[in-house]
């Protein structure tokens, strides 16, 4: 089974943590980082500066998409970067605690 890691930014430690504990809760990740970090973006015609928290979901190809689901629906962002990366290689023992981690949230997803 593939593992990925599906990231994406919020505005507060707060907002980091609740959608973090929810994937977590609901067996969707098996884990998430949370780092702050300075952006530069363009929005409403304008350059932006903000401080932000990058979330990094550590999951599964088949818990995928109902973590995505969940994130868009509780995300805080009017338009949220939401992207996924293909874990290349990652150690036996860690795979399979992601794998166990998400299995019974990617068996509860509707099909």
């Amino acid at each position: 089974m593939k593992l990925l890691e599906i990231h994406t930014t919020v505005g507060s430690a707060d907002d980091a943590r609740r959608l973090a504990d929810a994937a977590v809760a609901q067996r969707l990740a098996a884990c998430v980082h949370l780092r702050p970090l300075a952006s530069v973006y363009r929005w409403a015609g304008a350059v932006q500066h903000d401080e932000e928290f990058e979330l990094v979901f550590k999951t599964t190809e088949a818990a995928a998409p109902p973590l995505r689901a969940l994130l868009l629906a509780q995300h805080p962002y009017a338009l949220p970067a939401l992207y996924t990366l293909e874990v290349v290689e990652a150690s036996a023992p860690y795979h399979d605690w992601v794998v166990e981690s998400t299995q019974r949230g990617a068996q509860a997803a509707p099909a």
